[in-house]
């Protein structure tokens, strides 16, 4: 499955109530698209629906996470993580799957 951190967990509830909406009707859409430098790409985003080919993770703190069958092939065992630091400000995904990576971290290669 996909695991998230604690800093990315809380991040992930903090937009979505900058947003204006809630973690009970809206869930956290994460999955792979074609294309990027290396291939594929990251895609996250908030969803207020269910697919029959979804997989959902429930976290401890309500939020539900989504991924489609086919994008769970390619993130089985990814760890998503946020970043504060003087090196860049964002999510970032720690991929076991990926065999390259591009510079931007949004790319990547199996």
């Amino acid at each position: 499955m996909i695991k998230i951190t604690q800093k990315a967990l809380s991040q992930v509830l903090k937009l979505m109530s900058e947003s204006g909406i809630s973690s009970e009707t809206h869930n956290l859409r994460v999955g792979v698209r074609g294309g990027g430098c290396s291939g594929l790409s990251y895609d996250m985003d908030f969803d207020d629906s269910l697919n029959p080919d979804d997989e959902i993770i429930q976290t401890e703190e309500g939020l539900k996470i989504t991924v489609n069958k086919k994008s769970l092939l390619y993130l089985f065992g990814t760890e998503l993580d946020f970043s504060d630091g003087l090196n860049g400000k964002g999510f970032h995904f720690i991929n076991p799957n990926a065999s390259r990576t591009f510079g931007c971290g949004e790319s990547f290669a199996v």
